[in-house]
């Protein structure tokens, strides 16, 4: 029996989404919704501008509600089991076929993936505030130069595997990604390796050093005015498996054997085969659990007119 099949068991024919596993790793939940379903929920929410969310708080959970009913009241759950669920912890949300041909280069398009977003970050918890963008969410642009004083927007080079939140002192449960736009685009995939899969997690989890305070600061971009000191393996979850927080651009060793540690880990983490390629097309949303999966981005192919427009949220289960 698939990991899918055991998760969307009970499930009915209309709830208004189809479940199935992604190709490459089956751990990985895609999670596919209808145009009707899409088009209700636009019937429902239309009253709401995104900037009355960024205002009130409380109207981001009815706009969660709003899609939940839609959908029967199952969409919630099924997402809230998925990122409880070790083996799974991580879906791709994407509209079917016939409502991404409908999608159109516009405000008012994008103004609709922020209330799509929205909708699926308060059905599984509650997004942190971004210090970066100052709201609850970033977006952030990718194009093809760039000075930035981290890897985030740089396009021609890898974003190298990593877990989120890793610099501040607020819990990162899960981190949505989001794709709003993009334009003369190759390559750019986002990259996953779940933890349990990491080939050396038995050598670097035993290690000496994986229980020792590192400290970690972030580039001036992000807003973040101080720093904060915690092991890579920070705490284990409910079965005594090992969470992480590690990021290699702002660990900042204090001596020779944490330089080393942290050097090896980053190495052993980009040549490991199981970390896999996963496409995230305009209007679609990658979530993951964010310590029990690393993700990163390859790097695109460069052209002058590149351009790629993200929207990310991170924040901490309610449950």
């Amino acid at each position: 029996m698939t990991i899918a099949t055991v998760l969307t068991e009970n499930l009915s024919k209309s709830s208004g989404f189809a479940v199935s596993e992604y190709p490459e790793n089956p751990r990985l939940q895609v999670v596919t919704l209808s145009k009707a379903t899409l088009d209700k929920f636009i019937e429902m929410t239309d009253g709401w501008s995104v900037q009355a969310l960024e205002y009130k708080p409380f109207l981001r959970y009815a706009v969660a509600d709003a899609l939940d009913k839609v959908c029967h009241y199952q969409l919630g759950q099924f997402l809230v089991a998925t990122m409880e669920n070790r083996e799974t912890g991580a879906f791709l949300l994407e509209a079917d076929k016939e409502a991404q041909a409908a999608y159109e280069d516009s405000d008012q398009q994008r103004e609709f993936f922020v209330k799509l977003s929205t909708a699926i970050s308060h059905l599984i918890g509650i997004p942190n505030f971004d210090a970066m963008y100052g709201k609850y969410y970033a977006r952030f642009t990718v194009l093809n130069d760039d000075s930035s004083d981290s890897y985030l927007r740089q396009a021609h080079r890898r974003m190298e595997l990593h877990n989120d939140g890793t610099y501040v002192n607020e819990r990162t449960d899960f981190v949505l990604m989001m794709k709003m736009d993009e334009k003369n685009m190759e390559m750019g995939d986002s990259l996953l390796l779940h933890v349990d899969e990491w080939q050396d997690l038995d050598r670097f989890y035993n290690h000496p050093m994986a229980k020792q305070d590192i400290v970690w600061a972030a580039p001036p971009s992000k807003n973040v005015g101080y720093t904060i000191e915690h092991p890579v393996f920070f705490e284990e979850d409910k079965n005594g498996k090992p969470h992480m927080l590690f990021i290699d651009q702002f660990a900042q060793p204090q001596n020779m054997q944490q330089g080393l540690y942290l050097h090896q880990m980053s190495e052993s983490l980009e040549s490991d085969t199981n970390c896999f390629n996963v496409r995230v097309n305009i209007g679609s949303m990658l979530v993951v659990q964010n310590h029990c999966w690393l993700h990163g981005r390859d790097k695109f192919v460069s052209h002058p007119d590149l351009k790629r427009e993200l929207l990310r949220q991170r924040g901490h289960f309610t449950r």
